[in-house]
């Protein structure tokens, strides 16, 4: 279970470095799909 203050850190952490690489958007973007698909693959099975 994630402690509830740990994703709106993660959250703006992610936002400022998007902010400053936003290169890094299409990489994250990227691999949050990948991992709900994957996910979504596995949990059908």
């Amino acid at each position: 279970m994630v402690h509830p203050i740990v994703a709106p850190i993660v959250a703006v952490v992610a936002g400022i470095l998007i902010l400053i690489f936003p290169e890094l958007l299409n990489l994250v973007v990227a691999i949050y799909l990948i991992a709900v698909g994957v996910m979504g693959i596995i949990g059908t099975l």
